[in-house]
């Protein structure tokens, strides 16, 4: 059996522990302004202070605060996109490869026009017709999902519905919903948590873009895409702005993308090393 992925386990640990504690890590507030003591740089700099670690944004807001509050809401984004579009992805998925037929056929050239429609400008243009905020941000993230999902749970449904497990439960008069319920569903929740766990980065980056371009978290609630987008003017006499930020949504998305990929070989039983 393969080793745990310690250091991703920790890393992404680590993550969620300053996500929850965030209020009790810092004394500082992540939005309440300190114009006397902006763009104070990180401590080890000649000019900075272990009173602000990582030194103070342009409004005086301690850095190292906003990127723990930052934390907060890549993982609330992370967990709500992932469930509205993950569940959808799921659900049609299970439907189309179970049923087959017309609605297959119907659902699949969805997922076709939902791969060919660029997802950055659906988000942008979703953003601008409903505003910003934290639900704007999930739908738009959401519905940039499902159809990943659909396609890959549906590989898997055609698969299973070949299954002797499946042609008993018909035998024993289970109605379809039933069968997909009870006995489809089980057998690709493997398959559901591999995709959850490699789409977890791609979500953060999502999030992050957004925020950049002005379509994600509206401002002062910190985001470390908004904290990319606000130090982008100054990163030459200000580079901690944002190269912290961008170093955190470097680090998290890699240490998803490697604990995703040992899930995946975990749960493979062809890839399974014992």
């Amino acid at each position: 059996m393969r080793k745990l992925p310690w250091v991703s386990m920790l890393i992404i640990g680590g993550m969620v522990f300053a996500a929850i504690f965030a209020p009790y890590l810092t004394p500082y507030s992540p939005i309440e302004q300190s114009l006397p003591e902006k763009l104070l740089p990180p401590f080890w700099e000649a000019k900075g202070s272990t009173k602000y670690i990582l030194g103070t944004d342009i409004f005086g807001r301690d850095v190292l605060t906003r990127l723990l509050y930052g934390a907060r809401i890549s993982l609330i984004v992370t967990g709500l996109s992932l469930l509205v579009g993950g569940g959808v992805g799921l659900a049609i998925g299970i439907a189309s490869g179970y049923i087959g037929g017309r609605l297959d056929s119907l659902l699949m050239r969805l997922v076709d026009a939902a791969f060919t429609f660029p997802a950055i400008l659906f988000a942008l243009l979703l953003a601008v017709t409903m505003g910003q905020g934290l639900d704007t941000l999930v739908i738009a993230i959401g519905l940039l999902l499902w159809a990943g999902f659909a396609r890959i749970i549906r590989g898997e449904v055609l698969a299973l519905k070949q299954r002797d497990f499946v042609a008993l439960a018909k035998v024993h008069g289970c109605s379809e919903l039933r069968i997909m319920v009870t006995h489809i569903l089980p057998n690709v929740m493997n398959t559901f948590m591999v995709l959850v766990t490699l789409n977890v980065g791609a979500v953060i980056v999502a999030e992050a873009s957004l925020s950049f371009l002005g379509a994600g978290i509206p401002p002062p609630t910190p985001s470390w895409g908004l904290m990319v987008a606000e130090g982008r003017g100054k990163i030459s006499s200000a580079w901690w702005l944002s190269l912290l930020p961008g170093i955190a949504i470097t680090l998290v998305v890699l240490t998803f993308n490697l604990f995703g990929d040992w899930l995946r070989d975990r749960l493979d039983p062809k890839l399974r090393q014992l």
